[in-house]
């Protein structure tokens, strides 16, 4: 594959409304961003990615647009915008958009004009249908909860939308809505964007009528007449979200000779510890062996034919220390080792404002205290299906998109020093204990494991080039595997759980990083501590042990002693 320039690069993803506030509303914004450069840059991401800053009537924390090329006006305007793209620059950081056009706000123009008769100009835009002796058209359901259809007076008709009622879809079949997608891509592209966040991008060719949501039959003819239209022109990176992706549809979208985006989010992994064929309020405990298999499955079969992004946190999904590591007494080490886990594998890292303190999902007790709308609707809907109050409350816990979205804590002052009003969502209480001020100060902080960890895939193209191999696939606690780049080979260990397992290692190698400060070389190590992860750079290979350049994982895999 040629290589691009997204492919050595590490993202941050802002969530505006809860980063930073400088004018003191309560609200993240624009400005509070460009204030925060210079820290991102110490850290070392060279891309960010800002969610909707777009006008919005705020249904869906701005995934519900109404105005694409306006500003929200509580997040700044297109001046403060524009200064921000220019202070990026200035720092050799890049910007991408997220891009929202499975669906608008019903408050956008088109929709508003839609709405109006059967024969307006825009009626075409979206996706109206009858309904059937007074019911929706079918049992589409929405991803908010209830049905995907909402009936509207105006006409007689029902719209789709597979979110709030708020968010009607677009319709993809229409060449001008098209247009006018790629029209407003371009203009952002023209203002110094580097290109888009897709949000559930693997929606837009949906045919409801034979209920398909995910992966339509048009959908790849779209994107790339996309690419053709507008980033695929310029060095851009783009990324989708693609919930119902599989490795091979995953090569279709970024196979380079296809011409359709960067890389997607596949999500498979995030799906691990809910019980099958249940929701994922339905939980079970992670087992290790199947995450292994799931990374090890997108690694192995995107190798020379497209790219993976690398995440554990969005602004959707629980903070990972909370949910696959150990907020308690072992929060800093195993917020290390899920970096080194992740941040060591083939693809592109992206980090979610707060992850690089290690910052934890709420202890809040009360439905009062989750504002979001999709919690607050499978709240409701988990009660009337039968579920207690107390079993409600747990998985919301665990599970709600609300964890991810409390302010960013910034120092141990009022409010997190998020803001000098009154803030929009509620601290975590233990913003004190964990905030930007107090990792800076301290060596051995989560801050100073991300900001190595970027630097090694900077100063060595094994960690973005080098092929990803998987060694003991079956065990429940180890996660360990190589990189290899033609001579040269790594070797990453991590610890998933709080347990002491014994090792032994026949190769030398010298430690890179760890998240303990005496991890011994790989030759004299005996044990891997509660969460000890550690990379290896390995000695090279020898004659008594093939050729070099070889890939012999498993030869290697026979040199190391689990107990």
């Amino acid at each position: 594959m040629e290589k691009k320039w997204w492919q050595s690069s590490v993202v941050y993803q802002i969530y505006p409304r809860s980063f930073a506030d400088s004018n003191g509303d309560g609200m993240g914004d624009i400005p509070g961003i460009t204030g925060k450069i210079e820290y991102l840059k110490k850290l070392g991401v060279n891309v960010l990615w800002i969610c909707p800053i777009y006008q919005s009537p705020q249904d869906d924390n701005g995934y519900d647009i109404s105005d694409y090329r306006t500003v929200y006006p509580e997040f700044g305007t297109m001046e403060d915008m524009k200064i921000l793209i220019q202070k990026c620059q200035d720092n050799d950081i890049k910007i991408i958009m997220d891009l929202v056009v499975n669906h608008t706000s019903d408050e956008h123009p088109w929709f508003i004009e839609a709405k109006k008769s059967l024969d307006n100009p825009y009626r075409d835009y979206y996706i109206w249908r009858k309904g059937e002796d007074g019911q929706p058209p079918n049992d589409l359901m929405s991803n908010f909860g209830g049905s995907a259809w909402e009936y509207s007076p105006e006409t007689d008709e029902y719209y789709l939308h597979f979110y709030s009622k708020k968010q009607p879809d677009l319709n993809w079949e229409n060449p001008k809505l098209r247009q006018e997608i790629y029209d407003m891509m371009n203009w952002w592209l023209d203002q110094g964007i580097a290109g888009f966040r897709m949000d559930v991008i693997d929606l837009i060719g949906k045919i409801p009528d034979q209920k398909i949501k995910e992966n339509g039959p048009m959908l790849h003819k779209y994107l790339h007449e996309m690419n053709e239209a507008t980033f695929g022109h310029r060095d851009s990176m783009t990324v989708g979200e693609c919930w119902g992706a599989t490795p091979e549809i995953g090569r279709l979208y970024t196979d380079p000779a296809r011409k359709e985006l960067s890389m997607i989010f596949q999500f498979e992994q995030i799906q691990l510890d809910k019980k099958p064929g249940g929701q994922r309020w339905d939980l079970k405990p992670l087992y290790l062996p199947d995450l292994k298999c799931v990374f090890s499955k997108w690694q192995t079969e995107l190798e020379g034919h497209g790219w993976n992004s690398l995440f554990w946190n969005n602004h959707d999904l629980p903070r990972i220390v909370s949910r696959w590591g150990n907020d308690g007494d072992y929060r800093v080490l195993s917020a290390k080792m899920l970096a080194t886990l992740l941040h060591g594998m083939k693809g592109t890292p992206y980090i979610y404002q707060g992850e690089e303190i290690g910052m934890t999902n709420v202890p809040f007790q009360t439905i009062d205290e989750f504002p979001d709308i999709e919690t607050q609707n499978i709240y409701q809907e988990r009660l009337k299906a039968g579920f207690t109050e107390e079993e409600t409350m747990y998985a919301i816990r665990a599970k709600a998109r609300d964890n991810a979205r409390t302010p960013m804590q910034w120092n141990a002052e009022k409010n997190a020093g998020f803001t000098e009003g009154i803030p929009w969502y509620r601290v975590n209480p233990n913003y004190k204990e964990i905030n930007v001020e107090q990792a800076l100060a301290d060596p051995e902080s989560v801050f100073y494991h991300y900001q190595k960890l970027i630097q090694l895939r900077k100063e060595h193209e094994v960690m973005v080039y080098g092929t990803y191999q998987l060694l003991f696939p079956e065990d429940e606690d180890l996660y360990i595997y190589t990189r290899t780049l033609e001579e040269e080979k790594w070797l990453i260990v991590c610890n998933f759980h709080e347990k002491t397992r014994k090792l032994q290692c026949k190769r030398a190698g010298q430690v890179m990083l760890s998240n303990y400060t005496d991890t011994p070389a790989a030759e004299k190590i005996t044990e891997l501590r509660p969460y000890e992860a550690v990379i290896y750079q390995m000695e090279s290979w020898d004659a008594n042990h093939g050729e070099r350049g070889q890939d012999h994982s498993s030869d290697f895999e026979a040199d190391i002693e689990l107990v």
